[in-house]
């Protein structure tokens, strides 16, 4: 079987003829198939200049025509241009092309011509489909810039699902949102229709699909603005009763990847063998990372199993003094290590939790988020508390029928009752401030 491509300008007089000619072939000859690519004639010399740099060639004109050796498992042998074409059907299959100088110039302008139109057919159907909407807020901090590549790469919402990118910040950042969206756009991702910067709060979250709220506390736990703080409060109190409470959750993978992390080292093992890690609680602020279900696969120790084989990671642990002083302390070294993230640790963790919202989680894994809660484990209904969950089917469930023990349950209870308490603080300093964006 031969198999030919021809490509070449759509406007090419000399395309044309080879195209005649390879139609005559193709019609005439069992074993012989062709293939052609017309380019618009602004686009050819690049296109062109990327086939021959890929390929190897040297070829500076139009039309291209090469074999494809798929047979012999080895990358196309260049044939040449229309002169070499003819004579090689002549040579080889004895079929040449008596087509007139005045034929091939109506043939090229009928090729634009219909080029042209497949062209503006290909854009109206990729108009038809509407792109997923996505809004990331305080956009200028450095977890965006490490975020919009993990969205657009086509893991986290699938490898045909197309997306739409809107930047929000203030006015002040303008500069910095246009510099990420120019950025963006170079890099020239399949899936990112479009990507825009906005500094009005009255454009938030048009025709929204996905709503990600960052904020600057994982990046610099001291000095989170007040301003700040009631910037987003305004924004979730302005659009959030629009929002199903079972739609809004708070990422706290961030602390969960970290502990994992540290445990591995701790343990000499993979951080990917370190499962079921809860953290609960705030997780912007006090949180408590539990370890009573956590598990430990591929651990180097006397006892082997199969790959599903598994051991209670506390049991692991003989330095149960470490846990306390040097892992759960205040100033441990999980917290320092989430606390001198640059934007790739909180980035990855939202771009997971998305993936799993939209995918699943990991069967029979436990993934901590902060969710509205209803009463589960006795946390008081109302607050943004980070408990156990699995994500199914497009949603998430509450793991409820997970044991805790007393110490947990009295931790619990701690920290529910400081969430409530730095609610009622920030809807007193809303009241009292002006809201963001008006005046």
């Amino acid at each position: 079987m031969a198999k030919f491509v021809v490509a070449g300008k759509a406007n090419c007089p000399y395309y044309a003829k080879a195209e005649h000619l390879a139609d005559c072939l193709q019609a005439t000859l069992p074993n012989f198939r062709v293939h052609k690519i017309t380019q618009h004639p602004d686009k050819w010399e690049q296109w062109l200049h990327d086939v021959c740099e890929t390929n190897g060639w040297e070829h500076r004109q139009s039309p291209i025509i090469w074999r494809e050796l798929l047979d012999r498992g080895g990358k196309g042998q260049l044939l040449g241009g229309l002169n070499d074409f003819l004579e090689y059907a002549q040579q080889y299959y004895g079929i040449t092309s008596m087509m007139l100088s005045k034929e091939m110039l109506d043939i090229a302008e009928e090729n634009l011509q219909a080029h042209l139109e497949i062209v503006k057919e290909d854009e109206k159907i990729k108009s038809l489909i509407k792109p997923m909407q996505i809004w990331i807020t305080s956009a200028s901090t450095p977890i965006c810039y490490q975020l919009i590549p993990l969205l657009a790469n086509g893991e986290v919402f699938g490898m045909t699902t197309e997306i739409s990118i809107h930047l929000l910040d203030t006015g002040q950042f303008k500069e910095v949102l246009c510099s990420i969206v120019m950025e963006a756009e170079d890099m020239a991702f399949p899936l990112l229709r479009s990507i825009l910067e906005h500094t009005e709060i009255d454009e938030a979250f048009i025709e929204a699909d996905v709503i990600i709220v960052l904020d600057d506390v994982l990046l610099n736990l001291e000095v989170q603005s007040l301003e700040n703080y009631i910037r987003e409060a305004t924004l979730i109190m302005t659009y959030g009763p629009s929002i199903k409470p079972e739609n809004i959750i708070a990422v706290a993978t961030s602390w969960e990847s970290a502990a994992k992390a540290t445990l591995a080292r701790k343990l000499n093992v993979s951080t990917a063998g370190v499962k079921d890690v809860i953290v609960w609680g705030n997780i912007t602020g006090s949180n408590y990372i539990d370890l009573l279900h956590a598990k430990l696969y591929g651990y180097d120790g006397a006892i082997w199993g199969p790959a599903n084989f598994q051991r209670p990671l506390l049991n692991m642990i003989y330095d149960r003094e470490w846990i306390h002083s040097e892992f759960l302390s205040a100033q441990g070294s999980l917290r320092s290590r989430v606390g001198r993230c640059t934007g790739m640790l909180p980035a990855h963790a939202v771009a997971t939790a998305l993936q799993y919202w939209y995918h699943g989680s990991p069967p029979g894994e436990i993934v901590s988020v902060g969710v509205l809660s209803e009463g589960q484990f006795c946390v008081p209904e109302g607050i943004i508390f980070s408990m156990p969950v699995s994500f199914q089917n497009g949603s998430w469930e509450v793991i409820k029928e997970l044991e805790i023990d007393g110490t947990t349950q009295e931790v619990l209870g701690r920290l529910a009752h400081e969430l409530i308490q730095e609610k009622l603080v920030a809807l007193k300093e809303i009241k009292e401030i002006h809201p963001y964006g008006e005046g």
